[in-house]
């Protein structure tokens, strides 16, 4: 439901909990993590920035607020096994929570409030928009090119320039790739770059400064998710 215990309503938001630092990171991928940075940078947080922007918009009517934190506090939601085995997962859940229709037994206390998730609570036209976030996010996911692999930043010269490399995936509607980037400090990509049907590039910015991403772009104008490059020397 998008209505909260105090009465108030935001039926035109989802929340998307999205983790930062893996659950399933190796002591070697967090000491990489540590050196390079990317605490923002996770496939899920990747997966996050994809469904929104996909799935907010006015085909949804819904705008996704991406929250970066694994779940709620004192709870965990069925995505966190996946993310436990390595697998980006995220959860999404109502803007504002009523705790008297979650995991409650059905009964009326003696004050009259009704407690249990039952019916009359549900909002089924905000449950339709947030069924059709996902089927947007699930058909561009299906549409569009596989999230590049094996993307690298070389690291073997000390220069300032950026050489990145990839590799090129195996769909036959593959048009190319871009090369994305944004300050350290910022949340969201803001510089795109197309390189067309390529597996390296360099691009003349500094690796210390900005963080890059490399993504697939497809002959209809679908883009895959970012992969976030490891360093290579």
């Amino acid at each position: 439901s998008a209505t909260a215990d105090d009465g108030t309503r935001d039926p035109y938001t989802i929340r998307l909990f999205t983790e930062g630092v893996p659950s399933s990171e190796t002591p070697e991928q967090a000491a990489l993590r540590r050196s390079v940075g990317g605490e923002n940078d996770s496939a899920t947080r990747q997966l996050a920035r994809f469904v929104r922007d996909v799935a907010d918009n006015d085909a949804t009517g819904m705008r996704v607020r991406v929250i970066y934190r694994r779940d709620r506090y004192l709870r965990g939601g069925d995505h966190i096994p996946f993310l436990e085995r390595g697998y980006p997962a995220a959860r999404f859940t109502e803007p504002a929570e009523d705790f008297a229709h979650q995991h409650q037994n059905v009964r009326v206390d003696d004050t009259g409030k009704q407690y249990g998730d039952l019916p009359e609570f549900c909002d089924f036209p905000f449950t339709a928009r947030v069924a059709k976030v996902n089927a947007a996010a699930l058909w561009t996911l299906a549409q569009a090119p596989g999230t590049p692999k094996n993307p690298r930043i070389i690291t073997s010269n000390l220069t300032n320039s950026t050489s990145l490399t990839w590799a090129r995936g195996p769909e036959p509607d593959l048009a190319g790739y871009e090369v994305v980037w944004r300050e350290t400090t910022s949340p969201e990509w803001t510089h795109v770059l197309p390189v067309g049907d390529a597996t390296t590039h360099e691009v003349d910015l500094s690796k210390d400064n900005v963080f890059f991403g490399v993504r697939a772009v497809n002959r209809s104008g679908l883009r895959s998710p970012v992969a976030f490059p490891s360093p290579q020397s």
